[in-house]
C-alpha cells in the first residue's frame, strides 16, 4: 500500500485547502484513513479520521467546524478540506491508513500501517 499526500501550500489566516491523499496498491474503502499533522519538536497530532467505507468520521476539537474529511472510492483518494485555517495549524500534514475492521477510528499514529510523504501547510497570520 502507498500513499501519496499532497496540496499543502502557503495561505493566509482564513483561507482555505484541500488537501488530497493517493491510495494505490489498495482499496482505499477497504481502509480506515486518518490525517495527522506535525511541527518541530512536538508530536505527530491526529487530526481527523474515518472508519471503513468513510464511516464514523472523527475530528480533533480544534479542527471541528472547519476541516473535513471525504473519500472519492473512485478515484481511491480521501481529502482534507481545511477552511478558515489559522497560523496554528501551520504543519506537515500526513495521510495514514490502516487495514483493519475497528469499533471507532484512532489518532494514534501507533494505529497505522501506513503513512504517505507528508506535505507542508503554512498558514501566515
Amino acid at each position: 500500500v502507498q500513499l501519496q499526500a499532497s496540496g499543502g501550500g502557503l495561505v493566509q489566516a482564513g483561507g482555505s485547502l484541500r488537501l488530497a491523499c493517493s491510495v494505490s496498491g489498495a482499496t482505499l474503502d477497504y481502509h480506515e484513513i486518518g490525517w495527522f499533522r506535525q511541527v518541530p519538536g512536538k508530536e505527530r497530532e491526529g487530526v481527523a479520521c474515518t472508519k471503513r467505507y468513510g464511516e464514523g468520521t472523527q475530528y480533533v476539537d480544534s479542527v471541528k467546524g472547519r476541516f473535513t474529511f471525504s473519500r472519492d472510492p473512485d478515484k481511491n483518494t480521501a481529502y482534507l478540506q481545511m477552511n478558515s485555517l489559522q497560523p496554528e495549524d501551520t504543519a506537515v500534514y500526513y495521510c495514514a491508513a490502516h487495514w483493519g475492521v475497528s469499533n471507532t477510528c484512532s489518532f494514534s499514529p501507533q494505529y497505522y500501517g501506513f503513512w504517505g510523504q507528508g506535505t507542508q501547510v503554512t498558514v501566515s497570520s
